[in-house]
């Protein structure tokens, strides 16, 4: 009988969209983010009135809550109660279709098709997921009003279309940390319907830290009752917070109930969105150790921090059996509130000085055969996944849980770069990539002069939008180790929902499109096109985005034939006006206006801004070129440079182009604990009379001068003589990312190998937070004249 039910619909539904539309409409483009598979676009509208009805299943209760929840949107915005039918019942005039397909199983659980005819909507999906999924399509079709909670006064017309869409990953995710600063229960939910909106599907909810614990546990009641307050500092720096002093009260802070917590994951799940908590452990517990001191390996004093300090000390007992019934008495909490099948449990930035001299941790390391503490956070972890997996869950965590061994059930997430995934994938773990290269969103997405407090870093909308999760270096099997990606928001320096959402939008879109939409398909200028109509749907909803960059950025190619440049200026800005200078100056809205790629042939510090109404927006970019005898010349590396900072290969130190003061702008190459030493070959004998290096400071992130650069000349590239020594003056206590160079000047003498060594000064000196750490030299451009 079911299926009999099921091939009449089927058959009813058929019958409707064998007219196509038609219309003298000029159709509009189909502006959805993320970009669908396929897209189909006809002639012809469908014409939303108080008569159309919806139609469903109504015995299915998953479907029937993603038709109440496209019903209340449509009805705040257009004032429109939509009547529902089932498919049987439904006699006739407008319709819009939810229907469950399962013999469309190609769809997966969150694909979907979507047809639009001039009479009807139709929604087909394998899962309700995939219905919920259609539904955002459906609004990113209408105007942007639809977004509106108030009743707006437009024509809600949804252009005719086809369109066949899945998704390329199963986790596409967003993080929020709301440890460091506490988020209300209507801003969580904000936050979901933003990740809602961008077809997104797990909710990573950061839960504890060492500023705040933000989830009730009935079982240990002090975990709120004192770990969720500090002392309030936020009139101060983050990272120079005064500690709190005995006495003071700790008022600032604030924590979820469990009735509350049921309610967002209720919430979320609603809209098909899996919510994923993470618990802590074992650093990152300062607020746990604060409420219970007898989990900490020392004696204290202990307080919920108020601010960042480095190193944290703080970690929870390996050696004390205590530790473990309270995590498992907390995890039993945990599970109880979050169906989703993961529990995140950190295991990142544990610093270990403590195990180190415990009694209770040494012990057990001698019981346990355990070498390092390595090994001890390793029988930490595992011990944790065997008690989540009795449990029927699934451990997951930060790279670091893979130090010391892993057990092949858990999964892990990769932040510290790429390299951890691939060595998890490689092992057999299941991974998400959640690099800080792209996917951090509390970094700047422009200019950090013009923009609110991050963290630091760089990562433009662009460049979110380039994220690919999987490596190129895994095999096939490998790569299915890969679930997906996510974005994540640390809010050290992010106060309030207006600034998360700063931080987070547009570039959650990016990372919405790049984890959804195939590689191949992917495409920046469209992205960038339809990013517009997006902003408009944004500010119907009152979203606090971000513009984006104003940077100009300078796209280079060296014809060596001819030893010319073509430079293209190109901006995230659709359609901007950019001027720009050739000497140096300061760009006016009387500079040269760019308008085709320019020719360079000699020396030149280009300077260009983009200009609104003739203001300058920001400021502006700048793109030194430098022309020299080595240009363009082959180069051997005798030291490598690190796979973090590769530059642009074996012609970053002779491609003419000058770093800039950010050590990630990819013009740079970075030593880790060498010497800089290369070899540059010429191509013939030449007369010169002096070597430029170029060199970057910033001891904030260990990066120093060299001490010296050694310099020495070669007709045959065997034997070298001495042409100089030049000696680093710049003292090493001097901050800030700036570039700094050695020169090395010689009578004229004909040469055409020249061999460079720049000397590593050693590690981190006393003075510095790192002090006895390895440093790195980052090296640019090698000026031979």
């Amino acid at each position: 009988m079911k299926h009999l039910l099921w091939l009449l619909s089927a058959t009813i539904l058929a019958s409707l969209f064998v007219t196509g539309c038609k219309s003298d409409h000029t159709q509009p483009p189909i502006n959805i983010i993320p970009q669908p598979l396929q897209v189909e676009l006809q002639k012809g509208y469908f014409i939303l009135t108080p008569e159309t009805n919806v139609i469903f299943d109504l015995r299915n209760t998953e479907v029937a809550t993603v038709v109440d929840l496209f019903r209340s949107q449509i009805n705040q915005s257009t004032g429109m109660l939509l009547n529902t039918s089932t498919y049987m019942d439904h006699h006739g005039g407008q319709g819009i279709y939810f229907f469950l397909d399962a013999a469309a199983d190609t769809l997966g659980n969150e694909g979907y098709v979507l047809e639009v005819v001039r009479t009807a909507v139709k929604l087909t999906a394998c899962k309700p997921a995939g219905l919920f999924r259609a539904m955002q399509s459906v609004y990113q079709l209408m105007p942007p009003e639809v977004y509106d909670t108030t009743r707006q006064n437009v024509t809600w017309q949804i252009p005719c279309v086809k369109i066949h869409d899945k998704p390329g990953f199963g986790w596409r995710g967003m993080h929020l940390d709301v440890s460091r600063h506490f988020f209300d229960v209507d801003f969580v939910k904000r936050y979901i319907d933003l990740i809602a909106m961008h077809k997104m599907n797990v909710f990573h909810w950061h839960l504890t830290d060492d500023n705040g614990w933000r989830i009730e546990i009935k079982k240990y009641p002090k975990l709120t009752e004192v770990g969720a307050w500090r002392v309030d500092r936020e009139s101060q720096p983050w990272n120079d917070a005064t500690p709190p002093q005995p006495g003071e009260k700790a008022t600032y802070g604030g924590f979820y109930t469990q009735e509350q917590i049921r309610e967002v994951v209720a919430y979320a799940a609603a809209r098909h969105i899996m919510v994923v908590p993470e618990i802590e452990m074992p650093g990152h517990a300062s607020a746990a150790i604060a409420a219970y001191p007898e989990l900490a390996c020392t004696d204290g004093p202990f307080y919920v921090m108020s601010g960042g300090y480095w190193p944290i000390e703080d970690i929870f007992c390996a050696g004390n059996e205590k530790t473990f019934e309270v995590l498992e008495g907390v995890l039993d909490e945990v599970i109880e509130l979050f169906p989703a099948p993961y529990v995140h449990i950190g295991g990142d930035e544990a610093t270990k000085t403590h195990w180190e001299t415990c009694p209770k941790c040494q012990k057990r390391m001698r019981d346990n055969q355990l070498a390092n503490t390595h090994e001890l956070q390793s029988y930490f972890v595992k011990r944790i996944e065997k008690y989540l997996i009795s449990k029927n869950k699934k451990l997951i965590g930060w790279d670091e849980i893979l130090e010391g061994g892993l057990a092949p059930e858990a999964t892990v997430m990769s932040w510290r770069g790429i390299d951890g995934g691939i060595q998890a994938a490689r092992e057999g773990h299941d991974v998400v990539m959640s690099p800080v290269t792209h996917c951090y969103l509390d970094y700047y997405q422009a200019n950090p002069d013009f923009e609110p407090n991050g963290i630091g870093g760089l990562i433009t909308l662009k460049r979110a939008y380039s994220f690919h999760p999987v490596p190129a270096d895994l095999t096939a099997e490998q790569a299915k180790h890969i679930l997906g990606g996510q974005g994540n928001v640390w809010t050290e320096y992010i106060h309030t929902p207006a600034h998360v959402e700063y931080m987070a939008v547009p570039r959650m879109a990016a990372l919405a499109e790049a984890l959804w939409t195939a590689p191949q398909q992917k495409n920046w200028d469209s992205f960038r096109q339809r990013i517009e109509t997006q902003f408009d749907r944004y500010d119907v909803l009152g979203v606090n985005y971000s513009e984006g960059s104003y940077a100009v950025e300078f796209k280079t190619n060296f014809d060596s034939t001819n030893r010319k440049f073509t430079v293209e200026l190109t901006t995230e800005q659709l359609s901007p006006e950019i001027h720009y200078t050739t000497d140096a100056s300061v760009p006016t809205p009387q500079s040269e206006l760019y308008k085709n790629p320019l020719t360079i042939d000699s020396p030149v510090t280009l300077r260009a801004a983009i200009f609104t109404a003739g203001i300058m927006n920001e400021t502006f970019s700048e793109k030194r070129i430098a022309f020299h005898q080595a240009l363009g010349a082959k180069v051997k590396y005798v030291t490598s440079p690190s796979n973090k900072y590769p530059g642009q290969g074996a012609t970053t130190l002779v491609d003419g182009l000058q770093g800039s003061m950010r050590h990630h702008d990819g013009l740079w190459q970075g030593f880790y604990g060498d010497d800089m030493e290369v070899e540059i070959d010429l191509g013939a004998t030449r007369t010169i009379s002096s070597v430029t290096g170029s060199f970057m400071q910033y001891q904030a992130i260990w990066i120093f001068m060299p001490e010296t650069m050694e310099v020495s000349l070669s007709e045959d590239g065997i034997n070298y003589s001495p042409a100089g020594t030049a000696t680093n003056t710049t003292d090493r206590k001097k901050d800030g990312g700036f570039p700094e160079e050695l020169q090395v000047q010689f009578a004229e003498t004909p040469a055409r190998y020249i061999r460079i060594k720049a000397t590593n000064g050693g590690v981190c000196p006393a003075w510095h937070p790192g002090a006895g750490d390895t440093t790195w030299i980052f090296a640019d451009e090698i000026i031979v004249r």
